[in-house]
This record gives C-alpha cells, sequence and structure tokens, in this order.
C-alpha cells in the first residue's frame, strides 16, 4: 500500500482527538499527579499540522500522554496537506494554531499581512534522499545527472533541495531534476522508477527503506540547526487568548522533553499514529528522528535556526528579509514554560 494511503487512512491524522492518560504507568511517565480537567472545562482550539508526520513526533506526545487536556485544552488535530495550507487555516481562522513552515509567517508579515511564530516543532531538516539504486553521497556534486522527487515550491523539502543545489553550481531543471509531487507521495515515484530519488520525511523513509531502499542524503547533518517547522498564530488571537497559547505551549515544552527521556513511549505513541506501517519500521523511524536531534528539545527559537531558515528563503526569493527577528518571534510564552517547569 502507498505510504500517501496510509497516511490519509489514519483516522488520528484527520479527526479531532483527545487522548487521556490511560493506567497508573502512564502517570508515573509524567513524574506529577494531576486531575484532567473534564470535557466542559476544556478550552477546545482547532490545531493544523502541514502533513501527519513523524517529524511533529513531540506533538503525538503530547496528545497520547494527555498534556494537552493536563493544561485545559481539547484540540482538534487536523492536516492540511502542505505548509502553504495550514498556514491559510490560521489566516481564514477556522484553525487557531498551525505548524509548518514558519516562513509562511515572514511572506505574510512582508506583505502587510499578519502572523507570528510562538515555538518551534522541528529544529532540524528532517528530510533524507532515499534511493533504491544509488550509494550513499558524499558530495553535493553527485547530484548531477539526477532526477529527485520532492513536495511542491513553496513546501520545505523543495526549498532545502533547490537551495542545496543552486548553491553548489548546479541548475535545477538543467543539472539535476527536481520531480515534485503531492505531499506524502515522494517514494512512490523512486520506487516506480521515475526518480533516482525521494527527498522526503519519517516515517517515509522507514518505509522506503523496509522497500530495498536506503538513505544516500542527509539534510539534517547538511544544514545544521534549521527551524524547520514553526508554530504559527494571528497576533489577535493571542491578544485576546494568552492563557489559551500559554496552556498550549507549555504542554508542548513538556512533550519536547517527554518524547527524548522515554523513547519507548515516543515509539509507542509513533505506531498508534501510524498503525498501518509494520512496527519496527516505525521504531526506526523513531531512532533516526532522535539520534539526527530532529524533534525540537524545546519549544523556544533558536535565533541561530531561525536564521538558516530565513536565510535559505531570501536566496531563494521566497522573501526579502527586511523583518527582524523579534518582528515575527515571540518567546515570550515558551520563556514562561521554561521557567515553570524548569530547567
Amino acid at each position: 500500500m502507498a505510504l500517501s494511503s496510509i497516511v490519509r487512512r489514519s483516522a488520528l491524522a484527520r479527526h479531532g482527538r483527545r487522548i487521556a492518560i490511560a493506567g497508573s504507568a502512564t502517570a508515573v511517565l509524567l513524574g506529577t499527579a494531576w486531575q484532567p480537567a473534564t470535557s466542559a472545562e476544556l478550552k477546545e482550539i482547532n490545531f493544523v499540522e502541514a502533513v501527519h508526520n513523524l517529524g511533529y513526533i513531540n506533538l503525538y506526545v503530547g496528545i497520547h500522554a494527555g498534556l494537552f487536556e493536563k493544561h485545559g485544552l481539547k484540540l482538534n488535530l487536523s492536516a492540511a496537506g502542505g505548509d502553504t495550507q495550514a498556514f491559510a487555516a490560521v489566516l481564514g481562522k477556522s484553525a487557531q494554531f498551525a505548524i509548518g513552515d514558519a516562513t509562511m509567517v515572514q511572506m505574510s508579515r512582508e506583505r502587510g499581512g499578519p502572523g507570528m511564530v510562538i515555538g518551534a516543532i522541528i529544529q532540524r531538516a528532517h528530510y533524507f534522499g532515499v534511493s533504491k539504486n544509488l550509494d550513499k553521497l558524499t558530495d553535493v556534486s553527485q547530484f548531477k545527472g539526477l532526477t529527485v522527487t520532492t513536495s511542491p515550491d513553496p513546501n520545505t523539502n523543495y526549498a532545502v533541495t533547490k537551495k542545496m543545489l543552486e548553491e553548489n553550481g548546479l541548475k535545477v531543471g538543467v543539472d539535476t531534476i527536481i520531480l515534485e509531487v503531492n505531499p506524502g507521495t515522494e517514494i512512490g515515484s523512486m520506487l516506480a522508477g521515475q526518480s533516482d530519488m525521494a527527498i522526503t520525511y519519517q516515517p517515509s523513509v522507514a518505509a522506503a527503506e523496509a522497500q530495498g531502499a536506503k538513505i544516500v542524503w542527509d539534510f539534517a547533518t547538511y544544514m545544521g540547526p534549521f527551524n524547520n517547522t514553526g508554530i504559527m498564530v494571528l497576533p489577535e488571537y493571542v491578544k485576546a487568548n494568552p492563557d489559551v497559547v500559554q496552556a498550549l505551549v507549555t504542554a508542548l515544552e513538556e512533550a519536547a522533553r517527554l518524547q527524548y527521556s522515554d523513547t519507548d513511549f515516543a515509539k509507542e505513541v509513533a505506531r498508534k499514529e501510524f498503525p498501518d506501517l509494520p512496527a519496527e519500521v516505525v521504531n526506526a523511524a523513531i531512532d533516526a528522528q532522535l539520534k539526527y536531534k530532529i524533534p525540537a528539545e524545546t519549544v523556544r527559537i533558536d535565533r541561530a535556526q531561525w536564521k538558516t531558515m530565513i536565510d535559505m528563503h531570501k536566496y531563494l526569493g521566497d522573501i526579502e528579509g527586511t523583518l527582524s527577528f523579534e518582528d515575527i518571534v515571540d518567546n515570550s510564552f515558551a520563556d514562561k514554560a521554561i521557567k515553570s517547569l524548569g530547567n
């Protein structure tokens, strides 16, 4: 079965959900005793993810551990189908929060529109080049003559690929072909022989490996610190609902810590999120995510990570880069969350 079908079939990816802590073992796992709020007491919010993928394992850990309920929230989670669509849901006010490429906020603000970023979800480029026929590449020059599959422009795996090629003297469409396909379907075209390499994310990477492909390029190492995914919201919502924003950010800070402190729990969550994939495939995906420090270790946005992302999109011409870090990013909620939880 194609991975895109698996993602679409995942009931947890498409519908609002509220997963409470089950059993004393999970209470021990969280290291604190608390009573979840009743449904009547929970503040319901719509939360959109760009695509359902294991780069967002911290979000899913937070849901399955009941951390949002702990802080008085009920998340209705849905997958938008891409970064642009995710931010569009916030702009259209069908969702209060979205996660995806935070450059969408920079683009909006430079054009006189709204938006702000209040936290990090992914702190490194979570893309890998996978192939059935290629050996591991050691230099970007080896991309010459290849066809690689990515999501469509301006999705981040397209953007990081284009910048990498061009800054190393390779002309897109001449030296290297980028085949753009629907997000989540990248490995299908590679496995069908339409491209030499698929540039994609987990669990697609592990699913490709289970079908005989191997990782031949690693963007996390190549690019270093990189704000791959941020939490996007409208300033007017933040102003009107600071307590809700704080509760969300604090829950995600707890989740960021939990995913690294209890990897077995993170794998259990991942298997529940992708039940149609073999358990060993999902476990391998989480091992790779945590090994490369891809999920954010803290929700606070690091300036160096942000700069790498902004510089990439300036190079590509997506943004002018005229606004400062402080113009777009508000770390105050993350700072309060860190203080309340302890360093």
